[in-house]
């Protein structure tokens, strides 16, 4: 006889109770299960068992899936937007549903919503739409770097866009660093410049972005606090205006919070190059 506990258990931990039913449970069976506490009802007609993901079970709880930033985050995927409560996928013209500790980020997109989780591919199309080309873009560019896009998924993603913003996809690399290299590189190449990415330079090294003769480095939060990589990147400065580079150093907050800054200080450089 089948277990009602080990049922769910192989749809991932979260089932409708109509599938369920279709598997011989019935409704009386399964209320008396979710009384003595070993699964739980995380809304009306779906049932879970188990440790399942906080987020996830909010997003169900809402009436629909975890998606967008959310998705990508648990994947550690670069996200441009902080995650501070569920993206749950409802559908077109559905409501979301009422429960405790509710702050869910609602999104109307077309389509069906999966039981529990969206995919990496759908993830990537709804945060284009929530948060825009550049958080897309982003994004889509260290899902490449980490692997979880295959040539066939990144064909997919481009043909799911709209004829506008699938240059995206054509611009977008493997090999980026980080999502501010990804960022920088987009904003320049939206203003007709475009680098030279991950250029090896004697006795210097190697140097995130080059434009004649400026070096660009984005340095994230985690990779030059300190003194010693301080004194690391002042030395790699040294040795390449050695050499007849110029180079400006960038951080996270600079690209993201203050970019008109960087901007005019990459142009103005570059005029006096």
């Amino acid at each position: 006889m089948l277990s009602l506990i080990d049922t769910i258990r192989r749809h991932d931990g979260i089932a409708r109770g109509k599938d369920l039913q279709g598997f011989g449970f019935t409704r009386t069976a399964i209320a008396r299960v979710v009384r003595t506490g070993e699964i739980d009802r995380l809304r009306d007609g779906v049932f879970a068992v188990g440790p399942i993901d906080p987020d996830v079970r909010a997003a169900v709880a809402h009436g629909g899936a975890l998606t967008c930033a959310s998705v990508l985050k648990q994947l550690g995927v670069w996200v441009l937007p902080v995650v501070t409560a569920p993206h749950v996928w409802l559908g077109a013209g559905r409501h979301g549903l009422a429960h405790p500790r509710c702050d869910c980020v609602p999104h109307y997109f077309r389509g069906a919503p999966p039981l529990g989780s969206t995919d990496l591919e759908t993830a990537l199309l709804h945060l284009r739409l929530c948060a825009g080309d550049e958080a897309f873009f982003a994004a889509f560019e260290s899902a490449w770097r980490q692997r979880l896009l295959s040539a066939t998924a990144r064909r997919r993603i481009r043909e799911a866009l709209p004829d506008s913003a699938r240059w995206l996809v054509d611009l977008a690399r493997h090999d980026a660093d980080s999502g501010l290299e990804s960022l920088l590189r987009l904003r320049l190449h939206a203003i007709g410049l475009d680098l030279e990415r991950q250029v090896h330079i004697d006795g210097v090294g190697r140097v995130d972005f080059v434009v004649g003769r400026l070096i660009i480095e984005v340095d994230g939060r985690q990779n030059h606090d300190g003194e010693s990589m301080r004194h690391k990147d002042l030395v790699r400065d040294a040795a390449a205006a050695a050499r007849g580079y110029r180079t400006l150093r960038f951080d996270h907050a600079q690209v993201v919070h203050d970019w008109p800054s960087v901007q005019a200080a990459i142009l103005s450089a570059l005029r006096g190059l």
